[in-house]
């Protein structure tokens, strides 16, 4: 299997190539990422001296060097996302330009080609639950996203969904819940909130820290993205999540036990406009039909690791979190 993968250098598609190349020995991946801010090309640098590994620096909007590359592959994984809802609501632009058009430039490449496509999209193209509702989101749940990064990626869903019926795409979509674990970018909740703590820094916390995720710790997730892309019927949505509910206070709260601070020691900031209240996947299909369970059943256990993980790699994120402060300094953030 020749494999392209988008956004390679990002979170979840960066121990995706990990574990494809750990566990698919007769594969080989092509790893398509611009490195905006959000690639970090230290992610896979244990990878660079592997023959099956190719790097190629690129925009997935430019339609001739994807068509080129959709051209050498068998099969195509799209990770590669704007994906910062704080950063959509400053600027939606770059949301359009890469979940929209880039999207647009995949799926002409692939049905011409006749390869294989994966599209890696969010729970959040559904839009809220009410934190009493006793309802999960299905792959039948109308989609009512509410800010313009779930809106680009609803829309790229329905590009996907439309590409499959007007001219057969093989392709199959998957829908996760919120990702934790190593190589998360620095600006996203959890990483933040730990790089802040070893810098001595007090967690912050939007409004009341009520709003409600689902979270899945990233290898499960891209366990269920490999088997959705060689088992998964083709035409079809699988939603990916591990009964992770937790409120954000919940997650501050432990994330300050597990690094041994008082776990009231937080600062509540205004909350963020049009914050989702509460997320939650039910993913019966992926565990039903494909045989999907996830690993990390405790989501404490998961998150320890994850603190571990940064507490042990700050040459990973130091220069990002850097930047990054940098960056919100000039947003007024």
């Amino acid at each position: 299997m020749k494999l392209l993968v988008t956004g390679g250098a990002g979170f979840i598609g960066s121990n995706f190539v990990k574990l494809v190349l750990a566990q698919r020995p007769d594969w080989s991946v092509t790893n398509l990422d611009l490195l905006t801010y959000a690639g970090n090309p230290l992610s896979l640098r244990e990878q660079e001296s592997d023959p099956r590994y190719r790097f190629v620096k690129g925009d997935i909007a430019d339609a001739t060097l994807v068509d080129r590359l959709v051209a050498d592959a068998d099969a195509v994984v799209h990770f590669a996302a704007e994906s910062h809802n704080d950063n959509s609501l400053k600027d939606p632009s770059p949301f359009l330009r890469t979940n929209l058009i880039g999207t647009y430039t995949l799926l002409e490449a692939v049905r011409k080609h006749g390869v294989r496509y994966h599209h890696i999209s969010t729970d959040e193209v559904y839009g809220d639950l009410e934190l009493d509702d006793p309802a999960k989101f299905t792959e039948h749940t109308p989609y009512n996203p509410s800010s313009p990064y779930s809106s680009t990626k609803a829309g790229s869903d329905l590009l996907v969904r439309a590409w499959v019926r007007s001219f057969g795409v093989k392709a199959t979509i998957s829908n996760c819940s919120n990702n934790y674990g190593p190589y998360q970018h620095v600006e996203k909740f959890i990483p933040r909130q730990i790089t802040n703590l070893v810098d001595g820094s007090r967690p912050k916390l939007y409004g009341k820290g009520e709003n409600v995720r689902d979270w899945i710790h990233v290898e499960d997730h891209n366990r269920a993205v490999l088997l959705i892309l060689e088992k998964g019927t083709i035409g079809e949505t699988y939603l990916i999540g591990a009964d992770g509910e937790k409120n954000n206070k919940d997650v501050i709260e432990l994330i300050l036990e597990l690094m041994g601070r008082d776990p009231k020691d937080y600062e509540h900031v205004s909350d963020r406009p049009g914050h989702d209240l509460r997320y939650a996947i039910d993913s019966t299909r992926l565990r039903t039909e494909l045989g999907w369970t996830p690993r990390y059943t405790s989501f404490r256990d998961g998150l320890r690791a994850t603190v571990e993980w940064y507490q042990a790699n700050e040459a990973w994120w130091r220069e990002t979190k850097a930047a990054t402060e940098s960056r919100y300094a000039q947003l007024g953030r």
